[in-house]
C-alpha cells in the first residue's frame, strides 16, 4: 500500500532532521503536530542536496547532484518516488502548492557550490543566499500558513529576512570549514582567510538588521508555528552573540557552537517569554 510507503518516507525525513541538526530538530518539536512532519519533509530534501555538494568529495558530486535533480523532477511530476526523501518532499510540495520557482532556485544555488568558490559582488552573494536559504524559509512559510496565499504574501519578506539571517550566521560559524576544506568564501567584502574585526563587525551588523526585521514577522505567524520559529530565532541569535564576542582569529581557527545545555536553557527561557507574550 502506498500509505505504508509514505509512512516509511516520513520516518526517513524525520530521521534525517534529527541526525543532522539537533538545534533544528529541537525547534521542530515545538511546532504543532499537524505541520511538524511537513517541515521534516522539507528539511530532509534540502539536507540531502546540501550533503551531495558539501560532503561527497570522494565521489563524482556533479553526477550525483544531477541524478538527484532528475529524480526530484520525476518525483514532483509523478507524485511518487522510490527515494523516500523525495517521496515525502513531493507530498508536502503538492499539499501546500509550493511554487516550483522556489525549488528551482534552491537547486541552482546548490549547483553553484560545485564550482563557485568566491562571490565577488553583493548581488552574487544575495542571489546565492536567496536560493540557498530564503526560498527554504518560503517553503516552510507555505506550510505555516497552510497554503493561504494572502497570509503568505504578508509574511513573505519577513521569512526571507529570517532565512538570510540564519544562512549568514552559518557562513560565519562555518568560516574555518568553508575556507580550509571547501575552499569557498561567501562574503563578498573579504578575501579568503582574511577575516578581521572590522569585516566581522560589518557582517554581524548586517545580520542583526535581518533578525530585527524577521522578529516582526515571527510575531504574526499562526499559533501552530510561532513558538517553533521563535525557538530557532533565539538559538541563532545566541550563536550570533557568541560569534560577536569571539575574536576574528578564533573564528578562523575553530567552529563556534552553542553547547547542548545552553540550548536547553534557551528553550526554557524562550517558552517563558512566549507564554508571557514577551516576543
Amino acid at each position: 500500500m502506498k500509505k505504508v510507503f509514505d509512512e516509511v518516507s516520513y520516518s526517513c525525513s524525520k530521521k534525517v532532521t534529527n541526525t543532522y541538526s539537533t538545534s533544528f530538530s529541537m525547534a521542530c518539536k515545538m511546532l504543532s503536530k499537524n505541520i511538524r512532519q511537513d517541515i521534516y519533509n522539507i528539511y530532509g530534501f534540502v539536507r540531502f542536496a546540501d550533503e551531495i555538494v558539501d560532503s561527497f568529495h570522494d565521489y563524482d558530486r556533479s553526477m550525483l547532484f544531477e541524478e538527484f535533480n532528475n529524480d526530484l523532477e520525476r518525483a514532483l511530476k509523478n507524485k511518487i518516488h522510490i527515494n523516500p526523501i523525495l517521496n515525502s518532499f513531493q507530498i508536502t510540495y503538492h499539499k501546500y502548492n509550493i511554487n516550483k520557482e522556489l525549488v528551482t532556485a534552491f537547486m541552482d544555488s546548490m549547483r553553484k557550490d560545485l564550482t563557485v568558490t568566491k562571490y565577488n559582488t553583493q548581488k552574487e552573494y544575495e542571489n546565492y543566499i536567496y536560493g540557498s536559504a530564503d526560498v527554504v524559509g518560503l517553503m516552510c512559510l507555505k506550510v505555516f500558513v497552510k497554503g493561504d496565499e494572502k497570509k503568505y504574501k504578508i509574511l513573505k519578506n519577513y521569512a526571507m529576512r529570517l532565512g538570510s539571517a540564519f544562512q549568514k550566521v552559518n557562513f560565519l560559524r562555518d568560516y574555518k570549514l568553508d575556507i580550509e576544506i571547501l575552499k569557498r568564501s561567501y562574503f563578498p567584502n573579504i578575501q579568503l582567510n582574511n577575516l578581521n574585526e572590522s569585516t566581522k563587525k560589518e557582517i554581524i551588523t548586517d545580520i542583526e538588521m535581518d533578525f530585527k526585521n524577521a522578529l516582526t514577522g515571527i510575531k504574526l505567524l499562526p499559533i501552530e508555528a510561532k513558538f517553533g520559529v521563535f525557538m530557532a530565532y533565539r538559538y541563532y541569535n545566541q550563536l550570533l552573540k557568541k560569534l560577536k564576542n569571539t575574536p576574528a582569529p578564533e573564528i578562523k581557527n575553530s567552529r563556534i557552537r552553542v553547547p547542548n545545555l545552553k540550548k536547553i536553557e534557551l528553550l526554557t527561557r524562550s517558552y517563558v517569554k512566549y507564554q508571557l507574550n514577551l516576543l
